[in-house]
């Protein structure tokens, strides 16, 4: 073998273990919700909406990006035009929230490992539909014993439930609270 391609092949493999070697970059921990946190999209006060909240950490930028609910949390990571450099998504665990009124400060959960439940009877701090996180399957199903739904993956999350179809009601009425997502 040729000295030039024995230093080739050294080259490339050397290249190769590098890329297999890489240990995968650890999950930043989650923000507590402070007075701070303004959503993404209404630029308003997380804190004052009820219901379960999100926020997003980006590779790079190494703050959170705020929610006012887990639905926009994950329309965020739907949208063509947002980043995709996305490090974390954590949602509040709302089987470990006080109450719908106050989700929590701390509890997050990875949205990528929750259990969400869809089409209940209980809407979000802006008065849209929620799809609304816990981390275990059996608070899931409590939750839909009283307000009934659907249980679904983060993965399986509908586009067309989170981006906003059926946002509206059949009569034209606006949801409660007379805004579009937070």
């Amino acid at each position: 073998m040729k000295p030039v391609h024995f230093a080739l092949i050294v080259a490339a493999s050397l290249a190769l273990a590098g890329c297999e070697n890489k240990e995968p970059a650890e999950m930043p921990a989650p923000y507590v919700l402070n007075q701070d946190a303004m959503g993404r999209y209404c630029g308003m006060n997380v804190l004052e909406h009820a219901g379960p909240k999100g926020q997003i950490i980006l590779e790079k930028i190494p703050e959170a990006i705020w929610f006012s609910s887990a639905r926009d949390t994950v329309a965020f990571t739907m949208l063509p035009d947002e980043p995709k450099e996305i490090a974390a998504i954590y949602v509040s665990d709302m089987g470990k929230a006080p109450s719908w009124e106050k989700p929590g400060a701390d509890n997050w959960i990875d949205a990528r490992k929750a259990v969400f439940v869809i089409d209940s009877r209980v809407r979000g701090g802006m008065g849209a539909e929620e799809a609304v996180p816990f981390s275990s399957e059996e608070a899931a199903q409590a939750f839909i014993a009283k307000n009934g739904g659907r249980i679904v993956s983060f993965a399986a999350l509908p586009e067309s439930y989170i981006l906003g179809a059926g946002d509206e009601s059949d009569d034209g009425a606006e949801a409660p609270g007379g805004h579009d997502h937070g």
